[in-house]
């Protein structure tokens, strides 16, 4: 979701810019095609910005405990909680601006996690996917159930379908649908060399139960 926040804030500053432009001013069909554009993004971006800042913020706080001073150690630390709440409540509202419809309140979905290139690393890897989803669920206060799973020779996972229960979930794991690469030393590895190693996530809604009331006439 990050990367799709950045692009629409890229492209939201390329408006900006082709709006100061005098050849846009002087045409008024791509002035008002610049300006219509721009103003959808506008509210999305001035709250990511917003969060972006935050962001940035808490960022030097935790520099600033790190560091050698200890009243700007403590200070840091006192702003730690309301600048994580004014984050969270940033990225909430960031969410439900991004996602609309009746998906946006799904609360059951399903996640197929399928090793890629990589051989049994890519398995491993699915693995540790796995694994960081159900903590990621636990945190959360979901319900993780795995639904199918194909596991490797090494206790990786070619392939592995779970399904998702809880408050906003879909709205939440929709984005992490795409590709996902890590470069490290493997497990299979005996001689210290990096290997890359890919799988793909697709993130479903489940379709939500429908209650049908059926009468006598219908039998």
């Amino acid at each position: 979701m990050r990367d799709m926040l950045d692009q629409k804030l890229k492209r939201f500053e390329e408006l900006e810019q082709a709006m100061s432009d005098p050849a846009v001013q002087a045409d008024s069909a791509r002035m008002a095609a610049a300006a219509r554009e721009h103003g959808s993004l506008a509210k999305l971006c001035h709250r990511f910005r917003d969060f972006k800042r935050i962001n940035a913020q808490i960022v030097e706080a935790r520099e600033m405990m790190d560091g050698d001073d200890p009243e700007m150690a403590e200070l840091a630390e006192s702003e730690m909680p309301a600048l994580k709440e004014e984050r969270e409540a940033l990225w909430a509202e960031l969410l439900d601006m991004t996602i609309g419809g009746e998906d946006a309140n799904r609360t059951r979905c399903i996640m197929e996690i399928r090793a890629g290139t990589g051989g049994e690393e890519a398995a491993l890897f699915a693995r540790d996917l796995y694994e960081m989803y159900k903590r990621h669920a636990a945190n959360k206060g979901w319900k993780v159930e795995v639904m199918d799973s194909n596991e490797s020779d090494m206790g990786g996972f070619s392939r592995l379908t779970m399904a998702f229960e809880g408050e906003g979930v879909f709205r939440e794991l929709q984005y992490e649908s795409g590709g996902h690469r890590v470069q490290r030393v493997p497990e299979t590895e005996t001689q210290g060399r990096v290997h890359t190693s890919a799988a793909t996530v697709a993130v479903m809604p489940e379709p939500e139960d429908v209650e049908i009331d059926l009468k006598a006439e219908d039998y």
